[in-house]
Order: C-alpha cells, then sequence, then structure tokens
C-alpha cells in the first residue's frame, strides 16, 4: 500500500530494533498514552524485538474504555425510550453497562443507529422530526472538532430534535494526573501522534518541564513507533527533559488550528469522570453555556443515574499504567471479549482485548 509500505518495512523495523539496544543502557518504564499503540505494538510484535530494559506500560488512551459506566448506562436509558434515537460509534455498543450494553438493547427493538460521524446524526434528526436523535460524543481531542462541526450545523440549519451525551476527555491533564500519583512508575511518555495532530503538543511542554520527564510525539505504524522510542531512549539516557517530535509528516507544534477554532467554539474545559479512575480536574469538555441546549444530559434530566463499578475489574489500574491485564483475577476467566467485566476486553484500543488476542494469558 502506498504510504504506509515505508512504515512498515521489516529491515527498517530490525534496523531500529538494533539501534535501540545500543542506545539503552538502563532500565526504563516507558507509558504508550494511547491504546491504538498498545495494539500495534502487539500486532506487530514490536514488543518482542524490544531490548528487556524496557518495559511498556499502557495508558488511559482509550476513548471507549475511559467513558464512564455511569455515561453508558444514560445512553442505554435513553435507546431504550421509545421517542429517541441513539446513535453511537460502533465500538461502544459492547461495552458494559450496570445490567446490559447497547447492543442488547438494539436487539430487543431499542433505536440505537451506528454512524460514522456525528454529522450522519444531524442528518438522521433532519430525517426523523418526531424523534429525539441523540448522539453519543465520547473520546479524545481527535474527536471534539467533529463533534463541535455537528452542533454547529444543526443550530445553523434551526434542528430543535438533535443533541449530545457528551463525555469528551482531554490528553494533558491525564497525563498529570498519572505522573502526580504516588504509585507512579513512568519516566517517558509516547505520545499520540492523531491527538497531537490536532492540538499540537504545545501543552505537553509545561508538563514536562513540571516532571522533569521526556516525551516522544510518535505515530501507529512500526517504523513510527521505534523511532518515537529510539527518540525516547536517547533523551532519557542523556538525562533531558522536553518533548520531541518523532512525528512530523502529520505534527506540528501548533497543531491544527481551525480544529481547535472549532472546540474552542462549542466547548469549554470542564472536569470529567474516567471509568475506573474517577474525576481529574479539567480533564474534558462541556459544551458551553451557549449551547446548552443541545446538551442530551441536562436537557432530558438524566442526573438521576448512578452506578457502581464492577469489584473485579481492575481497568482502572490498567488504564494508569499500575497494574497489566493479566494481573486482573478475571482476566481471560469471568473477563472475556463475550462477556468482558469491563470496556478494555471489548474496546478495539483497549489493553486488555490487546492482551487477550496477542498474548492470551501470557504476563
Amino acid at each position: 500500500m502506498k504510504y504506509t509500505d515505508e512504515f512498515r518495512d521489516a529491515a527498517r523495523v530490525k534496523q531500529l530494533a538494533d539501534d535501540l539496544r545500543g542506545i539503552i543502557q538502563h532500565p526504563w518504564v516507558i507509558m504508550e498514552i494511547c491504546g491504538g499503540q498498545t495494539h500495534s505494538f502487539m500486532h506487530y510484535g514490536i514488543d518482542q524485538l524490544l531490548p528487556p530494559e524496557i518495559e511498556l506500560v499502557h495508558g488511559p488512551g482509550c476513548p471507549v474504555c475511559v467513558t464512564p459506566l455511569e455515561m453508558i448506562d444514560k445512553a442505554i436509558a435513553l435507546a431504550s425510550d421509545s421517542g429517541f434515537i441513539l446513535t453511537s460509534y460502533g465500538d461502544m455498543l459492547r461495552v458494559p453497562g450496570s445490567n446490559q450494553d447497547l447492543f442488547s438493547v438494539r436487539a430487543s427493538g431499542g433505536a440505537v443507529k451506528v454512524v460514522y460521524s456525528p454529522l450522519d446524526a444531524v442528518q438522521l434528526a433532519r430525517d426523523n422530526p418526531d424523534k429525539q436523535v441523540v448522539f453519543f460524543a465520547i473520546g479524545f481531542e481527535t474527536t471534539t472538532p467533529a463533534n463541535a462541526m455537528s452542533i454547529i450545523q444543526a443550530e445553523s440549519l434551526g434542528i430543535k430534535n438533535f443533541s449530545l451525551l457528551v463525555s469528551q476527555v482531554r490528553v494533558p491533564p491525564a497525563m498529570e494526573a498519572i505522573l502526580s500519583s504516588p504509585a507512579n512508575r513512568v519516566q517517558g511518555f509516547l505520545a499520540a501522534g492523531h491527538v497531537c495532530a490536532v492540538m499540537g503538543f504545545w501543552e505537553y511542554l509545561p508538563i514536562a518541564e513540571k516532571y522533569q520527564i521526556p516525551m516522544a510525539v510518535t505515530g501507529f505504524e512500526p517504523v513510527d513507533l521505534l523511532k518515537g522510542l529510539n527518540d525516547l531512549v536517547t533523551m532519557l539516557e542523556q538525562k533531558k527533559v522536553g518533548v520531541i517530535n518523532s512525528y512530523p509528516r502529520a505534527v506540528t507544534l501548533e497543531g491544527n488550528m481551525a480544529a481547535q477554532a472549532s472546540i474552542n467554539r462549542v466547548f469549554q474545559p470542564s472536569d470529567r469522570a474516567w471509568r475506573g479512575i474517577g474525576t481529574i480536574p479539567m480533564s474534558g469538555f462541556s459544551l458551553r453555556p451557549e449551547y446548552v441546549h443541545f446538551d442530551a444530559e441536562k436537557r432530558f434530566d438524566l442526573g438521576h443515574i448512578k452506578t457502581r463499578e464492577s469489584e473485579v475489574c481492575i481497568a482502572g489500574q490498567v488504564l494508569q499504567g499500575v497494574m497489566k491485564p493479566p494481573q486482573c483475577p478475571g482476566f481471560g476467566t469471568l473477563c472475556t471479549p463475550e462477556n468482558p467485566l469491563g470496556a478494555p476486553m471489548v474496546s478495539a484500543e483497549g489493553a486488555c482485548s490487546a492482551y487477550y488476542r496477542y498474548k492470551k494469558m501470557t504476563s
């Protein structure tokens, strides 16, 4: 495939792995912040090429995984109401709520529609004026611009039966929560290239300085990941602090200013709960007051829905890099993709899913 084969070139991958072994002198704990990076490491077997001095731990950058159980239950409540059409990306359908998931609601006759863009949900609202159409707006900064544009479009078209169930989260405050934790072991970060393509990496510079650690922005292909690891380990070995852009073909310091403008027009930073982790200050986005009439949570009075997490699932500790999936007592037995206890087992970016699919029961 043009434009991708060169970043999966086996000879180049081997050379970068050899280079890494030549650079490293000390053991390092490195977190890849994004679940997509976790899957790439394991899918391509890159984790098996790494020198033993590198321990990879897995971060909270899986949007499905960090969506709170309470928000899943609110989505289920809306989908179960005959007056609503609940729209979502497909990977949300199998995420377990307190008693069921959106897939089972749809199987029971609930109006749950899989869409590829929130703009599809706007069109669905336009085509079904007798229904309230709600888009389940999850994700990191990568999905936020499109969600903002859906509000802008709905407002410009005068559509009154469209709203968002907002569960948007932000990467920098999550990094700070991990680094400030007494249980933190992370000595360097691989930052997610797709998030930085939107937001740039200027927000990471003060975090690196404050906690005196290095970060490398990288992509998701084997060559990208190993290039990022080489750059990061070089910084670690040389005791350098800061952020290096190892993904310059997609990322700039300032990011996509037009996308950021659309975010800032519709959303504002706010406290946000993360599944298994708890509330992280200013770690999410909420709709600005002038757009609050598009907020499904407030519009349809969903505040009464409260939940309680599984006592067996250790997803929160996995998402913070404190534990790894095979250390969960339910991994592969009580918790499988067919019968998940937590979202990381069913998400396409979940660490538990990656271990189950590629590593099975090994640690």
